[in-house]
């Protein structure tokens, strides 16, 4: 039973030199813990998505846990060059969702890399490869769900059993180098930044100096 309204949040990252993948995932499982000490929130379900050099994460839990997380991954990438996580982009927030896709937090590791076959790489947008990996974890979350009765191998066998359904490498580099991404701050600095509709009398529109 939820005592809040559940939010999603997608986020990508580079792994931070030397980071080793038991790091990242007990950073984040202590993380979550204390918040859950600290404050009254949701807990957390969704999937930690590791690669060799990057992580895709998916994070399902009450707006304040959410805003808390990206404001934790601001202060990360702020520790420049020595951070566990580099080059970290924020894809999607979800707001109200009516159900969690994940009914617990997992931990998997794409142990191979993976990539799309050169004759189906066609040029695509941003928003098409967003919504790409979207389809894809939506599978992924499906499969985990219908394996709950093995959920205590569950998350180290997302890989070897489900490959096809793990988002291939090319298109974690494509969104990592897409503009449109925001980092933690830019996103928190447009989310917290006041909403100032502008009234039609302050709106001055050009006036040309003759007609055509």
């Amino acid at each position: 039973q939820c005592r809040f309204l559940l939010h999603r949040l997608l986020v990508l990252a580079r792994l931070g030199e030397g980071a080793a993948a038991e790091e990242v995932a007990g950073y984040h499982r202590g993380l979550f813990e204390n918040a859950l000490e600290d404050h009254s929130r949701e807990q957390v379900s969704g999937l930690l998505l590791l690669y060799s050099n990057s992580v895709c994460h998916v994070i399902e839990s009450c707006s304040s846990m959410i805003h808390l997380i990206i404001q934790d991954l601001a202060s990360l990438q702020n520790q420049g060059h020595s951070a566990l996580l580099q080059e970290i982009k924020v894809l999607v927030v979800a707001h109200s969702i009516p159900t969690r896709l994940f009914p617990d937090w997992y931990v998997a590791r794409a142990a191979s890399p993976m990539t799309c076959s050169q004759g189906l790489m066609q040029p695509q947008s941003t928003a098409e490869v967003v919504a790409e990996c979207l389809t894809l974890l939506l599978k992924l979350a499906a499969w985990i769900q219908s394996s709950e009765d093995n959920c205590d191998n569950t998350s180290e066998s997302v890989h070897t059993l489900a490959p096809e359904l793990l988002i291939p490498v090319d298109k974690i580099n494509y969104l990592h180098n897409a503009e449109e991404c925001s980092s933690p701050e830019d996103f928190l600095r447009i989310y917290l930044s006041p909403f100032q509709p502008v009234l039609d009398s302050e709106t001055v529109w050009p006036v040309p100096s003759h007609f055509s």
